[in-house]
């Protein structure tokens, strides 16, 4: 047998038992894959756990006060609760789902809720007009506070006469902004563009970081990847022996 014909069979040998570096790069990718699809499906699953809360303001004191943050592991803004006995006729008694007490939006100016540190979704609300029948309500969503990103916006318009469920489903955002406007007075001893929230439910979620699992299924295609790196010049050295 000849050097060449030798050398023929090494060489098929040598295919046949050692990964191209394009057969590494493709199972690397393969791993990588699963890691991150895993990771994912995991993400989901835990996101979906998170439970919805529903703030009914009636563990507050209902006297006109300004809402403090961190009630209800949110902040507020010109948001203050009230009981609602003390306002009859009313939008604000007509408004209340939950007895007794609702937030309203001070002096019929914007108010706000927000968090610092983390997200959350918004999923639905009760409104009332206290005063104004087709009094106008712009509702905004953002990320990155006002000066971020606007993600959602929509307008409803209430009534004085019963609470409206609204469903808005502003996702992962961190900045709410209600907004009143117009309307015509409905007859009641008040005047203005206040209105009535109550039942705000809401989830709040952490802002995306690594997740333990994500890091570790990028360790995985990394060991893997230096493993069949080892394995081709491993076999490499034991063919040319």
């Amino acid at each position: 047998m000849t050097g060449l014909q030798l050398a023929k069979i090494r060489d098929k040998l040598n295919f046949a038992i050692t990964p191209s570096k394009s057969q590494i790069k493709k199972k690397l990718r393969e791993t990588a894959t699963i890691a991150t699809s895993v990771a994912i499906v995991i993400g989901v699953i835990q996101t979906k756990q998170a439970q919805a809360v529903t703030v009914t303001f009636d563990d507050l004191s209902g006297s006109q006060n300004t809402i403090s943050d961190g009630y209800a592991g949110l902040n507020w803004e010109n948001f203050y609760d009230l009981d609602t006995t003390s306002f009859i006729p009313s939008g604000y008694v007509n408004g209340t789902v939950s007895p007794k007490n609702i937030a309203y939006n001070g002096f019929g100016n914007s108010a706000v809720i927000s968090t610092v540190d983390e997200i959350f979704d918004f999923n639905s609300t009760y409104l009332t007009a206290a005063w104004n029948n087709d009094l106008t309500v712009l509702v905004e969503g953002y990320t990155g506070g006002i000066s971020g990103e606007k993600k959602y916006s929509q307008t409803v318009v209430l009534n004085t006469n019963t609470p409206t469920l609204f469903t808005f489903d502003f996702l992962g955002i961190d900045y709410l902004k209600l907004t009143s406007s117009g309307g015509n007075n409905a007859g009641y001893s008040g005047n203005g563009t206040h209105f009535a929230i109550d039942n705000f439910t809401f989830n709040k979620k952490t802002k995306a970081v690594p997740e333990p699992l994500t890091i570790f299924g990028s360790l995985t295609a990394g060991s893997v990847g230096f493993a069949l790196y080892r394995k081709q010049k491993q076999q490499q050295k034991d063919v040319n022996k």
